[in-house]
């Protein structure tokens, strides 16, 4: 027995299409949209929030030393004058380099003539002679430091020393050099505080293999008295507003070069970083570079959030973020419609078909008149 499709009709259900919801309008008005343009004229930078170790820290600022005693000299054990010197201030040298060449004033055809040569590998920071000054046992030649290892000296307030003990670590950086930040080991403190200062010297040793640091570099340090594992915290140049109401920018997760702000709560600030206590998700993009910028860039110049969403969803959407019905969409392609009517001053759509339909029923009631004149014409004849 065959069954008609129609006869089916009834006990089909037919699933409609679940509408997009409206988008929260929190977040509609908190949504700054940039162009591509504007994205690069702010500098725009950004970085993934990820649980971390938090490093509770104390601030100060030190200067690099060379480390006492690691320094040696060159001398001659015997009289005589300075042939050649190869070294001069600023050089390094290894060991068992000749640096310098000395003509004995003992007899002989030619004089007998000594190497000096480096003790260990160093630098070059004094030089008391030049080719052809005579040279005398008692004489310092040249200093070299040994600069592998660098003492970096740094002022602690005393208030707060209390809490530092000998092996603390410390994160330290040198704007001299840039770069991310060196970890070095409170070696002692000084034997002496600064009263006027009100601080106490702490020593930091670290190694120096590059000889990149000088004595008097300066060194700024986060001396770390605690940590804390799976923190979540955020750059501080990416914390904005008041100090009763904080927010960062959050990179959105659908469409392009748009921002939304987060309002955020926070907990303690150390070494650069600010733990955030409410507000945010681990993978969130937050701006940093730039994030005071945005703060005053208002729509940003890019396609409003509807526009915005078209093109990130393929289809059309209402002021409030929400998918368009068919119904929707055939009323604004109507609207659209009526407005193309009226542009350039031509007559809407239903007064063209009314005046087309009236010429049409004129055009037949000529024929219909030509015509029955005709017929009278014929009989008449």
């Amino acid at each position: 027995m065959k069954t008609s499709i129609y006869s089916l009709l009834p006990f089909l259900v037919i699933t409609p299409l679940v509408a997009e919801e409206a988008i929260d309008p929190d977040r509609a008005a908190n949504t700054i949209l940039l162009t591509d343009s504007g994205v690069k004229n702010l500098r725009l930078e950004t970085i993934e929030v990820e649980e971390r170790t938090f490093n509770e820290t104390i601030f100060a600022i030190g200067r690099v030393e060379d480390v006492p005693g690691r320094g040696y000299a060159i001398s001659s054990r015997i009289p005589g004058r300075a042939l050649t010197v190869n070294p001069r201030i600023g050089d390094r040298v290894k060991r068992g380099e000749t640096l310098i060449e000395v003509e004995s004033r003992q007899p002989g055809t030619p004089p007998p003539i000594i190497s000096l040569k480096a003790l260990r590998d160093g630098v070059v920071t004094e030089t008391n002679i030049i080719e052809g000054k005579p040279v005398n046992p008692d004489d310092a030649l040249l200093t070299i430091a040994d600069r592998s290892l660098m003492w970096v000296s740094a002022e602690i307030p005393e208030q707060r020393a209390a809490g530092i003990k000998e092996g603390t670590k410390a994160e330290i950086s040198f704007p001299a050099l840039g770069g991310d930040p060196v970890t070095a080991t409170l070696l002692r403190f000084g034997v002496e505080a600064d009263a006027t200062a009100g601080s106490v010297h702490g020593i930091f040793e670290l190694e120096n293999s590059t000889g990149r640091l000088s004595p008097g570099m300066r060194a700024e340090l986060n001396i770390i008295i605690s940590s804390r594992q799976d923190v979540m915290a955020v750059p501080e140049e990416s914390i904005q507003g008041d100090p009763s109401s904080r927010l960062v920018y959050v990179k959105d997760l659908e469409l392009e070069n748009a921002f939304v702000k987060a309002p955020v709560v926070l907990g303690a600030s150390s070494g650069g970083w600010v733990e955030v206590l409410e507000g945010l998700f681990p993978g969130d993009d937050v701006v940093t570079r730039g994030s005071y910028a945005l703060g005053f860039a208002g729509a940003g110049g890019g396609p409003s959030l509807r526009e915005a969403l078209d093109a990130a969803h393929g289809h059309k959407h209402n002021e409030d973020g929400s998918e368009m019905t068919p119904e929707q969409l055939a009323a604004e392609e109507k609207a659209h419609g009526d407005d193309h009517g009226h542009e350039g001053g031509s007559a809407p759509k239903w007064l063209v078909y009314y005046a087309g339909g009236i010429t049409v029923a004129f055009l037949i009631a000529i024929q219909l008149l030509w015509n029955k004149r005709r017929k009278v014409g014929a009989s008449h004849a």
